[in-house]
């Protein structure tokens, strides 16, 4: 699914920024002090390192090409959710495909209970990061308990030596009930503007970034307050046909869980800037479904504890930018 938002009048050098829920990429070793059991060779999924190393290769290959419909060349910028740790970030850039691309990642453990965590994977040759922190998001339960949920990573940085601001997220989830937990997704809306709101006191009209599986619809609550008190752009919220299009799938239903905002100030041809271009989901065959009740959704890893050896139950999702030069 491809929305075009500009015609070019000139061939301009293009940049893909993506984002991309890896489901669960646990790597198979134990670790006492995450909920990782069941990701582990004698856990209920019997997480081998032969499984790992096959998804490990299946998202590698997919990465490098996100947007190749649009731009011959690998993402300048992923955005990445449920990662377990430093070392699976360094597995998956060590595969083939990407071995010979010079990625680098940014990655903080979460208080997730889980330990999946956010991640943004850079091309160092056009990304330069000059500062990187998570924002822990404070949420409780129903009964007042502490949510440890996945932090927001912010990083800034130097985008072909523009100055440029991601926050890559990942919200609490639905599991309770869409309804029930709508206010955590609030909360964690609230938390970006108000960081946005810190940017803007030493930066007039600073380049943002928003990225992340929401756990939302561009139409939620939530989606719609980094719309209009942050004053951002959602290309998704045009792309978003429910329950026939989307990144991935519940209940036969599809969701737009998975977007990536943009401030205004990607509306510019200024030279030595970055343009918004176009938005799409990446939803090439190869990462769909081929036969039965669930063909054309998402071909995931696993249904419950039963293997399937695909991809991921998301599609990832990009935007394209224009360098003027």
């Amino acid at each position: 699914m491809r929305f075009p938002f500009f015609k070019k009048k000139s061939k301009k050098q293009r940049y893909t920024v993506a984002f991309y829920n890896l489901e669960n990429l646990f790597d198979p070793e134990r670790n006492t002090k995450i909920l990782d059991k069941d990701y582990t060779p004698n856990g209920t999924k019997k997480w081998t390192v032969e499984r790992y190393q096959r998804k490990l290769n299946k998202l590698s290959k997919t990465i490098v090409k996100i947007g190749a419909e649009d731009h011959p060349y690998p993402p300048a910028l992923i955005g990445v959710a449920e990662a377990e740790n430093n070392s699976v970030f360094k597995a998956l850039l060590d595969t083939d495909a990407l071995d010979d691309l010079d990625y680098g990642f940014v990655h903080y453990d979460s208080p997730d209970e889980r330990g999946i965590d956010t991640g943004l994977i850079y091309r160092k040759k056009f990304f330069n990061v000059l500062h990187s922190e998570p924002f822990t998001l404070l949420v409780d339960n129903a009964g007042g308990v502490r949510d440890t949920t996945r932090d927001i990573l912010y990083v800034k940085g130097e985008l072909n030596k523009e100055l440029v601001h991601v926050f890559v997220n990942h919200w609490p989830s639905r599991r309770d009930g869409g309804v029930e937990t709508e206010y955590k997704r609030v909360i964690a809306a609230n938390e970006i503007v108000q960081k946005i709101e810190i940017i803007k006191e030493t930066e007039l009209d600073p380049n943002i970034i928003v990225m992340g599986d929401f756990n939302d619809d561009p139409s939620s609550k939530s989606m719609q307050i980094l719309k209009d008190d942050a004053s951002l752009f959602n290309p998704f919220e045009t792309l978003h046909i429910p329950h026939s299009k989307g990144s991935s799938v519940y209940g036969n239903k599809w969701n737009m869980f998975d977007q990536i905002l943009v401030s205004n100030s990607f509306f510019n041809y200024q030279k030595n800037t970055h343009s918004f271009d176009s938005a799409a989901v990446y939803d090439h065959t190869s990462l769909k479904e081929k036969k039965g009740k669930y063909k054309g959704s998402p071909y995931r890893t696993f249904v419950s504890d039963r293997y399937l050896g695909g991809y991921s139950d998301h599609f990832p999702v990009y935007t394209m930018f224009s360098f003027n030069s």
